[in-house]
């Protein structure tokens, strides 16, 4: 068999990649160069085979490597053919003019796409075999707690796509089998990826981020300690996993892409199959911090000085989503702030990031999608925030403290009633505690669903200060339904089920209205004023 009947799947010539046009919604297949030029004239609409946490290293993927393309073509605009972006491309790969650097499967002994080169290979224990895309990709499919394993029997080439990029750009380490992606804070890092979206199409942000991406090259050299002229496309280099093999990052290109774990695919029986290797020594040597000009990664201080912001097990909250819109208390990637060519309105933030959970295990994939105002466009292209910042920041603690102040004070005055009764009115199994900080956080969902429409709600309105006013009577009402919906979890008993309801209601109206809450206070006594005006009023 020839070395040109061993490769498979050819990303530059082949049609293995589907998306749907912007225009009917239409299923189109092309290549990757027939792609570029579809999103350069922004016919993309999106690609119904991507699943939600293959998102963002998909959208990374076709940035990073269209400006590696377009920076080795001394470009700074992205062609318009599909012919100029196969010619930019294979330009990449010159020691493999047959195209298996672009190929799913290719020799053992030959890069493939996503996949470095293996010197020594066999099919021995040591190689897991994998039948179907989902087993290969980042979230544990094994544990099956957000996505079933193997689910995806018959997948198609471009499943195999999107989980390779998955896998190699944003993978964690684990139990010392595996090495994280270098561009994430250590092993219990997760890639979090924050940008703006422009007005139009799927084409309509890739170009954006493609000309931020080559218009930060040179600061990222400068600030990261990259090399100009360094390696671009780390699958073209063998790979032995011994930790001579790790590769310096003074060595790498600023847009350099990685490939984080030892996969090859085969062709096997008609169907793509993967083998899988452990990757005790990681490819890319120690990034401090997760450090390499990521232009959708925010950047926080912390005791150990810079690194990249990595999203817990509770997602992406209202509190740490202002963090991400406001400049202030992170600094800023390029991709997250808004230029003067974004347009004035329709724009988003979008935040999207698998998190981490306890004992370095992934805890779903979260997104956020906010939209912004053309005022407070205005505001955050301009840099002059701080009044911004301060709205956002009362709001966020005013949420927080009716949370600890009133309403958990006042569920408590509710559960301790029936915690009193010996029958029993309360399971075991949950103390007081427990369901009270199951209701705190219902409170807190709930004012998190709306919170930056609320917030837009005020900067654009001609009479802030009235919105402001509706806005905390809004959470007074929010907070009383809340604990009226924990009614049915209190006392039983009707020696203790309306003493308990009443004591409870009581104490959170009153805690509202204390000195506590001013502003809170004075809105509700207007508000009740406003009412007892209406009800006197003459027919």
């Amino acid at each position: 068999m020839t070395q040109a009947e061993l490769l498979h799947g050819n990303l530059l010539r082949e049609r293995l990649l589907h998306y749907r046009t912007v225009a009917a919604g239409d299923t189109v297949a092309a290549n990757l160069p027939e792609l570029f030029a579809a999103m350069n004239r922004d016919e993309v609409r999106d690609f119904p085979a991507l699943r939600p946490h293959q998102r963002h290293p998909w959208h990374a993927f076709l940035v990073q490597l269209a400006a590696i393309a377009l920076h080795q073509a001394e470009r700074d605009e992205p062609f318009e053919t599909a012919v100029e972006w196969d010619t930019a491309l294979m330009a990449l790969t010159p020691d493999d003019p047959d195209g298996a650097a672009w190929c799913l499967v290719s020799p053992p002994q030959r890069p493939a796409f996503m996949q470095a080169p293996v010197l020594v290979f066999d099919f021995n224990e040591s190689w897991k075999c994998l039948l179907a895309p989902d087993e290969l990709d980042v979230i544990k499919t094994s544990k099956n707690h957000d996505l079933k394993s193997q689910r995806m029997v018959g997948a198609r080439e471009d499943d195999w796509v999107f989980s390779l990029i998955s896998l190699q750009t944003q993978s964690p380490s684990d139990s010392g089998s595996y090495k994280e992606s270098s561009r994430m804070n250590g092993g219990w890092g997760r890639r979090l990826g924050v940008g703006v979206v422009p007005v139009g199409g799927y084409g309509a942000r890739w170009a954006r981020d493609v000309r931020i991406l080559l218009e930060s090259r040179l600061k990222i050299c400068e600030d990261f300690g990259f090399c100009n002229d360094g390696l671009k496309l780390i699958w073209l280099v063998p790979w032995d996993s011994l930790m001579e093999s790790c590769l310096n990052p003074s060595k790498l290109n600023p847009f350099y892409l990685e490939v984080t774990r030892r996969v090859r695919l085969v062709f096997m029986s008609g169907e793509v199959q993967c083998r899988s290797a452990t990757t005790p020594n990681p490819r890319v040597g120690k990034i401090q911090g997760g450090l390499t000009g990521d232009i959708w990664s925010p950047i926080e201080t912390g005791k150990d000085g810079e690194r990249v912001v990595t999203i817990r097990s509770g997602g992406i909250s209202y509190a740490i989503a202002v963090k991400m819109i406001i400049p202030g208390q992170l600094r800023f990637s390029p991709a997250m702030k808004i230029k003067l060519n974004d347009g004035e309105c329709g724009l988003r933030i979008l935040m999207q990031s698998i998190a981490w959970g306890e004992k370095n295990t992934n805890s779903g994939y979260h997104e956020r999608s906010i939209n912004v105002g053309g005022r407070m466009a205005a505001i955050l292209r301009s840099g002059k925030v701080d009044q911004l910042a301060r709205i956002a920041s009362h709001r966020v603690q005013i949420i927080h403290e009716i949370t600890s102040k009133a309403l958990w004070p006042a569920l408590l005055v509710l559960f301790s009633r029936a915690k009193k009764k010996d029958s029993g009115e309360i399971d075991a199994a949950k103390s007081i505690e427990n369901i009270t900080s199951r209701y705190a956080k219902y409170f807190e969902k709930i004012c998190d669903t709306s919170f930056f429409e609320d917030l837009s709600g005020q900067i654009e309105s001609e009479h802030p200060n009235k919105v402001w006013d509706a806005w905390l009577v809004t959470l007074s009402i929010r907070a009383e339904e809340v604990l009226c919906s924990a009614f049915l979890a209190g006392p039983r008993s009707a020696q203790l089920r309306y003493r308990a309801q009443s004591e409870a209601i009581a104490k959170l109206r009153s805690t509202l209205r204390s000195p506590k809450f001013p502003d809170l206070a004075a809105a509700l006594k207007s508000r009740q004023s406003d009412m007892t005006e209406e009800n006197h009023e003459p027919a």
